[in-house]
């Protein structure tokens, strides 16, 4: 992942923010809509790019764009700086490849813990019958 490149591909587009806010959000733009094109996106391998497309499936429009928006802040700055901010959180999760598991044998010590504790308890549940009459 080249991120240089990758935010030069970034699109942005300000757009009105709903809810409400009076007259101020009717005639400012602070809300930020940010849109990228995975499939022609030269900051990814191709390996990358299948696991990003694999992984965002829902995430993504059906000729493979990514649209992230935010409307947090009331500055169109602040909302651009948290949208990439966001953009690369949800890149580095989806490109996350968690580490193989290598089965492993319990020690002998843990093996006979483990069977000294179920004798243990077996002879805890014997010991609270009711005595026969033999």
């Amino acid at each position: 992942m080249q991120k240089e490149v990758i935010l030069r591909e970034l699109n942005f587009k300000a757009i009105r923010s709903s809810g409400a806010g009076g007259q101020h959000v009717n005639k400012v733009s602070s809300k930020v809509e940010l849109s990228f094109d995975v499939l022609n996106s030269e900051g990814f391998s191709q390996v990358e790019k299948e696991q990003l497309l694999l992984k965002l499936k829902t995430r993504l429009t059906k000729n493979g764009t990514f649209i992230l928006q935010c409307d947090e802040a009331r500055s169109q700055h602040k909302n651009k700086a948290l949208v990439v901010k966001r953009f690369f959180e949800v890149l580095k999760k989806a490109l996350y490849t968690p580490k193989k598991r290598k089965p492993t044998k319990p020690s002998k010590s843990s093996i006979e813990k483990r069977l000294k504790s179920k004798k243990a308890a077996a002879s805890k549940k014997v010991n609270r019958q009711k005595p026969s009459l033999d």
